[in-house]
């Protein structure tokens, strides 16, 4: 190809220049004399800068979460689930049994690290205990979902997801369907080029073949990062509630009419640093979720939210 063109072509995507002047040299070329073909050519012109996406909008700050109660519970390094007489504290490999209006330790299970590296998450579910396991931080990224019998604490079975989409941190059931959301990482344990705004919420049927999928919205990655989301589940009113890894902060979302992007409806101040979740659907509008820096369940009674 014609050296002329090329260089004019570099002249035509540069970013600046006088139009009222002869067009400068490109690299490789400055500081040398241009050809006489070049006066043939108009002057690059003055490109605008590139535009840059709006900032997100936030959804409306509602009251704080009231504390009803808080249990100390070694394992609660990851997340808590709940029934109507006990609360289950959990770490990676490992998940307590508590009674809930006492706080007494009742029962364990222990697994092996090497099989169980990052349980993030459990919530009971058709009497089951049903939890989100990875093997966060190791690359690739693989995820499960473990099921345990929650009376007699043991391990029943496992359904291997695979890698692909990220680490599995939460898993919920709903309207016939189980929905489980893949979070992905700026840092420590990413998998590039994924990161944060990768994280989604993915809709299984019985089988968990893949039927549905949703992006979390702008604001919310943006208190995610640079981690993701750790807990969630679909409240009594239908809404979803999510939490990140590290912010006290609930964050309630809806489902979209139209598109893939979950709807920021409100988010509700609350007293633990994320971290995973559960409702407690014995009582009404309550939730469970840990501290982890003090290794506590902590139950908060969630406000209403003004339907959107």
């Amino acid at each position: 190809m014609n050296l002329a063109i090329l260089a004019s072509a570099a002249i035509l995507a540069a970013a600046s220049g006088d139009p009222a002047s002869p067009a400068p040299s490109p690299a490789p070329y400055a500081g040398r004399t241009p050809p006489a073909s070049w006066a043939a050519y108009p002057p690059a012109p003055r490109l605008p800068p590139p535009r840059l996406p709006p900032l997100p909008e936030a959804a409306p700050l509602l009251a704080p979460a009231e504390v009803i109660n808080r249990f100390p519970a070694a394992e609660a390094s990851q997340g808590v689930a709940v029934d109507a007489t006990h609360f289950y504290a959990i770490s990676n490999s490992r998940i307590g049994k508590y009674v809930k209006t006492t706080g007494v330790k009742v029962g364990e299970w222990r697994g092996d690290p090497a099989e169980f590296v990052h349980m993030n998450s459990c919530s009971l579910i058709e009497r089951q205990l049903v939890c989100a396991a990875s093997n966060y931080p190791q690359r690739p990224m693989s995820s499960s979902i473990e099921f345990f019998d929650p009376v007699k604490m043991e391990h029943v079975r496992s359904v291997p997801l695979g890698t692909g989409i990220g680490s599995v941190t939460w898993v919920e059931r709903r309207d016939g369907f189980w929905w489980a959301a893949f979070a992905n990482y700026d840092e420590h344990g990413a998998e590039p080029p994924r990161d944060h705004r990768d994280t989604t919420l993915v809709k299984f049927d019985d089988q968990w073949r893949r039927v549905g999928g949703y992006a979390f919205p702008p604001f919310v990655l943006a208190r995610f990062s640079p981690s993701s989301s750790s807990g969630g589940g679909f409240g009594p009113d239908g809404l979803l509630y999510v939490t990140g890894h590290d912010q006290p902060e609930l964050y309630v979302l809806r489902l979209p009419k139209a598109g893939a992007v979950l709807r920021h409806v409100a988010t509700v101040p609350i007293h633990f640093e994320g971290q995973a979740v559960d409702w407690d659907e014995s009582q009404p509008r309550v939730l469970y979720g840990i501290s982890r820096a003090k290794r506590e369940a902590v139950a908060e009674r969630i406000p209403l939210i003004p339907m959107p």
